[in-house]
């Protein structure tokens, strides 16, 4: 085996060029005509040289192919297909357009896989961290029933919907994050600037204090001389959590404690369930078998406590069980949903039924979010209240206590 350079004409007249793998000329050209380009010329060449030192950082620092990278190729490439545009020159069209060099790679990798006769599918597939195994089952559905178009709007539709819930997820978050930071910040100065300020005060007064600004006094002093020891253990403890998160055991105990969170953590939850709910109905509606559906829809849901539930859903139905049954031994859905999917299941409409079940779960992670901060505010200002009480008490009775004793005198 052999790599060829070639040059030729796609069935529009427009020049093509690229490189293939092939036992000599004759049947680099062969392979050329069975993808519809007439060759002009083909030349050996050498094998495809390996990354050097620079490629590799200039690939370290490149930017990565984004949603909204898929979500604009999805949508163009539905576009381009439905207008009757061959998907070669659909692919160089977009090639040429796009703005990111990582995915202006990616689709010359594919276009140079497609002329070596490798069917869309399995091009995409090659390109791993671009496009899903979900994302490639569904073009291979479009492939097999000849409804390529028709799948990367659907696909569009999706990825629109799975960047949203991860957005209103994001809001969840972020609000209590950004209360928890600001508090933690606020502790942080009061130990390290104001507290000992009031301590070399009362140290001149040379008065017994009350107990709870000794206390705050010891605990800011114990904060001042270990600061750096604290900020390095944080340090060790994050990148600790980083790499256990990163393992299997780890990433499933990590993603089943962020639905136990209060308050939010049934909002991550109930934007988990639609991203699987949505995912479900497109793969079903698509013509993908249930057990391969939920083999694929597992990949889609960003949560590894929830894919597992989902594995566990794909076995039970793999062993004659009904998504029903399935669905509740899983334990993840409501009784409500769990009626929506028997009627599904029952009148052959699951997809239709999944569907629903989506939009009521988008519906309610909305209401969760719009009445977030009144859900968090109450426990917020207690807390709030009783760190503010600490301090006051700490900080004024010593005070309070030396001008009492100053007015008895006088």
């Amino acid at each position: 085996m052999g790599y060829f350079a070639y040059k030729g004409r796609d069935p529009d007249g427009a020049l093509v060029e690229g490189m293939l793998e092939a036992t000599d000329s004759g049947a680099a050209a062969a392979q050329l005509y069975a993808n519809g380009v007439t060759p002009v010329d083909i030349g050996e060449t050498g094998a495809p040289r390996a990354a050097d030192k620079h490629d590799i950082l200039s690939r370290l620092f490149q930017r990565k192919v984004t949603a909204e990278d898929l979500l604009l190729f999805s949508r163009q490439m539905h576009t381009l297909l439905k207008a009757g545009v061959p998907i070669m020159q659909a692919l160089g069209s977009l090639q040429d357009s796009t703005n990111n060099p990582a995915f202006r790679d990616a689709l010359r990798a594919i276009r140079e896989s497609l002329d070596a006769g490798t069917p869309l599918s399995g091009s995409m597939g090659n390109q791993k961290g671009v496009f899903s195994p979900f994302y490639v089952a569904m073009i291979y559905v479009g492939e097999t029933t000849g409804t390529l178009d028709e799948i990367f709007l659907r696909l569009f539709h999706h990825l629109e919907f799975q960047e949203f819930m991860r957005n209103q997820v994001r809001s969840a978050l972020r609000y209590p994050s950004f209360v928890i930071t600001t508090m933690a910040i606020a502790l942080l100065v009061i130990n390290v600037w104001v507290i000992p300020a009031f301590a070399k005060v009362y140290a001149g007064f040379k008065a017994e204090l009350p107990f709870i600004t000794k206390a705050l006094i010891t605990f800011s002093d114990f904060i001042v001389a270990t600061w750096w020891m604290m900020a390095l253990a944080l340090a060790l403890v994050l990148a600790g959590l980083y790499r256990w998160t990163r393992r299997t055991a780890g990433r499933l105990a990590w993603d089943r404690i962020k639905l136990r969170i209060p308050v939010a953590g049934k909002i991550i939850l109930k934007a988990t369930l639609a991203r699987f709910a949505r995912s479900f109905s497109l793969a079903v509606r698509s013509g993908v078998p249930i057990v391969q559906g939920l083999t694929l829809v597992g990949q889609t849901v960003e949560n590894a406590y929830v894919a597992q539930r989902i594995e566990r859903m794909r076995s039970a139905v793999e062993r004659g069980e009904s998504v029903l049954r399935s669905a509740t031994n899983s334990g993840v859905f409501t009784p409500l949903v769990l009626q929506m999917i028997m009627v599904g299941e029952e009148s052959g409409a699951l997809d239709d039924m999944m569907e629903e079940i989506a939009d009521m779960y988008q519906r309610d992670v909305e209401y969760e979010l719009k009445t977030l901060s009144a859900q968090i505010e109450p426990v917020l200002i207690i807390l709030l209240g009783i760190l503010v009480l600490l301090l006051a008490l700490g900080v004024f009775l010593p005070i309070w206590d030396l001008g009492t004793v100053a007015l008895h005198k006088g």
